[in-house]
């Protein structure tokens, strides 16, 4: 095969978001004080993935189901569908002890772990559902 014939792939997620639960945030505390819970709780969730992310790169699959759990139940409160789903997924592969699955299931999380935290664009404006 020649190096004309490779094609890389690179999958681009779909992220659904939604708006509700951080408008019920706001709507319940005003403005300054959601917007530091809501800060504080994307910090936390970002925290949540790098650790996880640390551990499956280690191959330290101690307590990952836990922490998975964490991850989703944050997501589904910050109305990030697809993230609080993938991590659902990823806990399913890990339970059926599934490598491969889980490594792909992983790898998904990832981009839209990615997607889902960019700093350069706002939570409200970017709502899929």
């Amino acid at each position: 095969m020649s190096a004309g014939n490779v094609v890389v792939l690179r999958p681009k997620e779909r992220v659904q978001q939604d708006a509700e639960p951080i408008a019920t945030i706001y709507r319940n505390l005003g403005a300054a004080s959601a917007e530091q819970v809501v800060t504080r709780a994307l910090t936390e969730l970002a925290l949540t993935m790098a650790g996880l992310a640390s551990q499956i790169r280690a191959h330290d699959l101690n307590d990952v189901d836990r922490q998975l759990r964490r991850l989703q139940r944050m997501s589904e409160n910050l109305g990030m569908v697809s993230l609080g789903l993938i991590a659902g997924d990823v806990r399913c592969c890990l339970q059926a002890s599934n490598v491969t699955a889980f490594s792909a299931v992983w790898a998904r999380l990832l981009r839209v772990a990615e997607r889902s935290l960019a700093t350069d664009r706002e939570l409200l404006g970017q709502t899929q559902i």
